[in-house]
């Protein structure tokens, strides 16, 4: 299985040391479009909403592009997958019933018909990960999602080089932005944060080599640190402390990667104090971090405004995640307000089947990246939403599924050597 196969080549990407470039496809029985279809799906989640870039992108045509990604994932999974063979998951069992209370206060048309468009668009994407959930297995998905996801950085970092002044705009207060394609400093931080947890668990389980993880990592850690985003940083540490620390027991090399973490961030801590701080302030007011950059005044009015019964069962439908024009920017919240209470309870179902399926699981690399993911979305549904839409979080949380649902293996301990029978030494001679 692709397990046991270590690449030499970018985390992702298919040379091994054992096999010929691609042959991991066809050693794992998943064809390659598998890889294509769950590109078009992140090109769905990038959205239409950021800065604005070099050359300017009108918003139609963005929604064109992602929705037109959407349809062709579908299709293509489909036409993969005519027999509609699918992996039983609780998790995208409840990511179904998630359409439920979608539907049933879209239907009211409060948020308009757009309302409707986006029910449509949730279903595809359901289905679409439905179809690919017959491929799960291993570290195939991690594999696909660290090369698609280094792929978009890879235009972010293009497009600070040719122009650093529309990728570091004033309006973001000098935050790195996408100026090829609208992407918010939280979005590109969230996917570098990402993959570089990833990587750094394919490292220490030994499936990529040092260098090529560098490759990865370096860039995507100054790509990190430029967009100044908390939320992903504190996602990261806290995620990889988690995974790792589910590894020290049966990794030696966990073990040392997690002794040299915890002293240079304590030299770091210490001789850096004041620019982390600076870092982490981004020239903010002690007030204004303390109200989450605004955020708690739109969740104070959320909170206060009247609901009727129906309203705070199922919500008021699928909207653009904001609340009087300002966005709302935490997952809990937003799905209460477009999917009322029975949203929220099958949203934390998802995790807490997640969680419980992992806590479970003997100790493995396929495990550490599942808690790795599953902490760092509930970590980040805090300040960001998308748990309860088609978002880049319920494809990580996918990515945790399709890790999860591999066969549990605990490690084998070695046989124990047979007791040595005394010979004595005039037996040994005559021999």
């Amino acid at each position: 299985m692709d397990g046991d196969l270590r690449h030499s080549g970018l985390p992702g990407g298919a040379d091994t040391e054992r096999t010929r470039p691609g042959a991991e496809a066809r050693a794992t029985g998943t064809p390659r479009t598998v890889g294509v279809v769950w590109g078009l799906l992140i090109l769905n989640t990038l959205g239409s909403a950021g800065a604005k870039t070099i050359i300017p992108l009108p918003r139609s045509l963005i929604q064109l592009v992602t929705m037109g990604a959407l349809v062709a994932a579908f299709t293509l999974a489909l036409a993969l997958n005519l027999r509609l063979r699918v992996r039983a998951s609780a998790f995208l069992f409840l990511l179904t019933l998630l359409l439920v209370p979608s539907v049933l206060s879209s239907l009211q048309l409060e948020s308009g018909l757009g309302a409707l468009f986006r029910c449509a668009r949730l279903a595809l994407f359901v289905g679409t990960l439905w179809l690919l959930s017959r491929w799960w297995d291993g570290l195939t998905f991690v594999r696909h999602h660290i090369r698609m996801y280094f792929a978009v950085l890879g235009s972010v970092a293009a497009g600070l080089v040719v122009s650093p002044g529309a990728a570091l705009p004033e309006l973001y207060g000098g935050r790195l932005v996408g100026a090829l394609w609208p992407l918010t400093p939280p979005q590109i931080g969230q996917y570098a944060a990402v993959i570089i947890g990833l990587t750094v668990l394919l490292v220490l389980g030994r499936r990529t080599d040092r260098a090529s993880a560098a490759v990865v990592i370096v860039p995507s850690a100054v790509l990190l640190a430029l967009t100044h985003t908390r939320t992903a940083t504190l996602g990261l540490l806290v995620g990889l402390t988690l995974a790792i620390g589910s590894l020290v027991l049966t990794s030696a090399a966990a073990r040392r990667f997690f002794t040299w973490a915890v002293l240079c961030a304590a030299v770091a801590a210490t001789v850096f104090a004041g620019a982390l701080r600076a870092w982490f302030l981004r020239g903010q007011s002690q007030e204004n971090l303390t109200s989450l950059t605004g955020r708690a005044t739109v969740w104070d009015a959320l909170l206060a405004a009247p609901r009727t019964t129906v309203e705070t069962l199922f919500g008021v439908g699928l909207g653009d995640k904001s609340f009087g024009g300002l966005p709302i920017d935490n997952s809990w919240l937003a799905v209460y307000h477009e999917q009322g209470l029975t949203g929220i309870a099958l949203v934390a179902a998802m995790l807490l089947v997640l969680g419980g399926v992992a806590l479970l699981r003997p100790p493995s690399l396929p495990r550490a990246c599942a808690i790795f993911l599953i902490s760092y979305c509930a970590i980040a549904s805090y300040t960001e939403a998308g748990l309860g839409d088609a978002s880049p979080y319920l494809l990580h949380l996918t990515v945790a599924a399709a890790l999860l649902a591999a066969p549990a293996t605990a490690t084998p301990l070695p046989a124990p050597e047979p007791p040595r029978r005394h010979v004595p030494r005039w037996a040994r001679d005559r021999r």
